[in-house]
């Protein structure tokens, strides 16, 4: 079984007509997570089948929303026969909205928690976190397996930290925000600024992501790459990678 990843939601605030917010599905060797699962995220990854595990990077609704969803689905197709709680790395307070959409079951009768700021081992991969800046508390993830780094800022500003986060990852997914840099503090990114983050931390290749309903992708690539001289893709639903 190959590595890959699939694009399962690529906007940020609210899902464009046939799209989906922050979502992505990593395999390795037939191990596959989830990296956030937003608005709209969840029907798409149900065509690839449930996960073995869930990594939510903070608390906003187009990056957690349809982990909601996911627990139903666990709960009533897979932990009726027995299974253990589903794993979830995430941030305290994404255990409370979720709560808050479904007190019963509780999220914490459907996922097995841990708190994302903890490395862990999730099957074939080291989780490491790095905390970035966002209006809530956000961890960028770093997967690493043998032969494989993946790298996800989930949202955040310029940093240092990212250089760090992507060191020579074989993709480094980055969030591309903001049309034009906003006033600071900055708490999100344009995709110039994802290009150079990028290039300073020696990432293989970029994906851009999060994008602001509307935006153009293209110009956004085509801004990213003259920051960044390896190959820039574009998150698109649905779109698959071989890692």
């Amino acid at each position: 079984m190959g590595n890959r990843l699939t694009v399962l939601g690529s906007c940020g605030a609210w899902p464009e007509s046939g799209r989906a917010c922050a979502g992505f599905l990593v395999e390795h060797n037939g191990f596959r997570v989830v990296l956030d699962l937003g608005y709209g995220a969840a029907s798409r990854l149900f065509g690839y089948g449930l996960p073995d595990a869930v990594v939510v990077t903070h608390e906003h609704p187009d990056h957690c929303a349809d982990v909601s969803a996911l627990g139903r689905a666990w709960h009533y197709t897979v932990q009726t026969d027995g299974q253990p709680r589903l794993p979830l790395h995430c941030t305290p307070g994404t255990v409370e909205r979720l709560a808050a959409m479904e007190p019963r079951p509780h999220p914490t009768e459907l996922f097995e928690v841990h708190d994302l700021g903890e490395p862990a081992e999730i099957g074939p991969f080291r989780l490491t976190a790095y905390p970035l800046p966002h209006h809530v508390p956000n961890f960028g993830v770093r997967l690493t397996a043998p032969g494989l780094t993946v790298a996800y800022t989930g949202d955040t500003g310029p940093s240092p930290v990212l250089a760090e986060l992507g060191r020579d990852a074989d993709l480094f997914i980055c969030e591309a925000t903001l049309r034009s840099p906003s006033p600071s503090p900055r708490y999100l990114m344009t995709a110039a600024e994802a290009g150079k983050c990028a290039a300073e931390a020696g990432a293989r290749r970029l994906m851009l992501t999060h994008f602001w309903p509307g935006t153009d992708r293209a110009a956004a690539a085509a801004e990213a790459g003259a920051r960044f001289g390896g190959e820039v893709l574009v998150a698109s639903e649905d779109l698959t990678i071989a890692l």
